[in-house]
């Protein structure tokens, strides 16, 4: 039987203290006879039980070796032992050893801990598209919620389970992301990955990206939409209050004067997490556009990683295949002369002499040549002119320069990004249009507008997708909205430019300047809508 560390002791982790000794092994697999007897809520077992129910290939012995084990894990405090009596037939049974277990709080929560551990090791996560679709489904249900409390309705039971199912989704679709991204530099940096695994899905792996970087864009921003239109006059907070008090009605009656107040704050910072996984504010990117960031950067490091591999097979040279041939010719050199020429034409380290020599000094090594095993204090010595000595230091003497008055180039920068800022808003004054209208409508754009123009243009076609009829998107900065939506007539939109005539097929267009309406967006993610 073990003892129990000191050290874990005195911590207070001494139920830990099976997995550091030689049986560690045998440790796991007892406590994890325990955990699967209590999924069938048994809470007591035999050491004879514990002997059946271990793996016929890793089962000791003899029942004694199982005893001893139970022992150990009684002094670590992962079990306890209580008298078996209900096996005793005469008065010399309660002389002899005989003994149930059962598992402490100690114990569990021990193996909970491990089963975590084990989990997260083995976990790659996933891109949740889904999620992203339950999200949107669950916040258009609180602002019907919302809106039947304005009514004067609540339904605290039908909130509570919004605000559940919304949250559980959102913490498994950031859990899932944060582990598929760790699996995935593992990837990139091929750690724990096979080469002709990674080749074998790595098409299916860049497929899955962009995927889900397509749904992170189109619902992104629609999530976070939903989200203002939520904040707007505090209505999510009196739903959040709602759930807090359903919740806190099922409180320990010595909790039930602070549980509701203990169940808003969690709520509170659940809603503060999910509006901050979406939401971009106070200079700070939502964790939506950095993961979508993320997700754009691996496709060229996994397709980097594709064509470094690919070269190696195509038998190209690479660092450590050109060190090994070098180290060849090394091995293959006559003598030590060629070596030393070798090293010269390799690395290109001469000796530091020729920092100094002219070229008198080098025509006389060229018709008396030193040999390169030439100890230095042996060498002919090298003459010198010492400048230094004779001029002196080469520091600049005098005052030290004025400080350059740069107030007129400041006022000109000024200058400048004030004149840009009226032309980029004259181009949104210019673009907005007072309802829908069509693109050949729009008539001529000067070269600043028309490049917003085609800015707009870009933001809603990536948005679209077959079967679509009109979309919506908004600008990088949050300054304009455009709504698309196709025209079946096939008429041609010509808009004219100094630089030429745009053309193509007609479409009914929206565009808005969100800083004249107040609404600007707080994300840039653009957004679609099927219709």
């Amino acid at each position: 039987m073990m003892s129990t560390p000191s050290g874990a002791a005195r911590a207070g982790y001494a139920p830990f203290a099976h997995l550091t000794v030689p049986n560690a092994a045998l440790y796991r697999r007892v406590m994890g006879a325990f955990l699967a007897a209590k999924e069938r809520f048994a809470v007591h077992l035999r050491p004879e039980d514990v002997f059946a129910v271990l793996p016929p290939e890793h089962r000791p012995a003899d029942v004694d070796t199982v005893v001893k084990a139970l022992d150990s894990l009684v002094e670590w405090g992962n079990l306890r032992a209580d008298p078996d009596t209900s096996r005793v037939t005469a008065v010399e049974d309660f002389y002899r050893k005989r003994f149930i277990y059962q598992l402490t709080q100690a114990g569990e929560a021990a193996e909970l801990a491990l089963s975590a551990y084990d989990e997260a090791l083995g976990r790659r996560g996933a891109l949740q598209a889904v999620a992203l679709h339950d999200i949107v489904t669950q916040l258009r249900a609180l602002l019907v919620i919302a809106a039947e409390q304005e009514e004067g309705e609540p339904d605290a039971a039908k909130t509570h389970l919004a605000l559940s199912a919304l949250t559980s989704r959102f913490e498994a679709l950031a859990e899932n992301a944060r582990a598929f991204m760790g699996s995935l530099q593992r990837t990139i940096d091929l750690h724990d990955v096979e080469v002709e695994v990674f080749l074998a899905y790595k098409d299916r792996l860049i497929q899955y990206l962009e995927r889900f970087i397509q749904d992170l864009i189109t619902l992104g921003g629609r999530i976070a939409l939903l989200i203002g239109e939520l904040e707007e006059q505090g209505r999510v907070g009196g739903l959040l209050r709602l759930a807090a008090a359903r919740e806190a009605a099922d409180a320990a009656p010595d909790e039930a004067e602070s549980a509701e107040a203990r169940a808003y704050e969690r709520w509170v910072g659940r809603w503060a997490g999910l509006a901050a996984w979406f939401v971009s504010a106070d200079g700070r990117e939502s964790q939506a556009r950095l993961l979508r960031g993320r997700a754009l950067g691996a496709i060229p490091q996994l397709l980097a990683v594709v064509r470094q591999l690919n070269e190696r097979r195509a038998g190209r040279s690479d660092r450590s295949a050109d060190f090994r041939t070098l180290a060849r010719w090394f091995a293959e050199a006559p003598d030590d002369g060629a070596r030393h020429r070798l090293w010269r034409a390799a690395f290109g380290l001469y000796p530091a002499r020729h920092l100094t020599v002219d070229a008198d000094t080098l025509d006389r090594r060229a018709a008396h040549p030193v040999a390169a095993s030439t100890p230095w204090a042996e060498a002919e010595p090298l003459r010198i002119s010492p400048q230094l000595r004779r001029t002196g230091s080469y520091e600049r003497r005098g005052k030290t320069r004025r400080v350059q008055d740069r107030s007129e180039q400041r006022r000109r920068l000024a200058e400048f990004a004030a004149k840009q800022a009226e032309e980029i808003a004259a181009a949104r004054a210019r673009l907005a249009t007072d309802g829908t209208t069509r693109l050949s409508a729009l008539g001529e754009l000067d070269p600043l507008a028309f490049g917003l123009f085609l800015q707009l243009l870009g933001d809603a076609l990536s948005t679209w997708r077959p079967g679509m009829t009109a979309t919506t998107a908004t600008s990088n900065d949050g300054t304009m909205e455009v709504r698309l939506t196709a025209l079946a007539d096939g008429t041609t939109a010509e808009v004219r430019t100094p630089g030429g005539t745009f053309r193509g097929p007609d479409h009914l267009v929206e565009i808005t300047d969100l800083t004249r309406t107040g609404q600007v967006r707080v994300d840039d993610t653009p957004t679609g809508e099927e219709r």
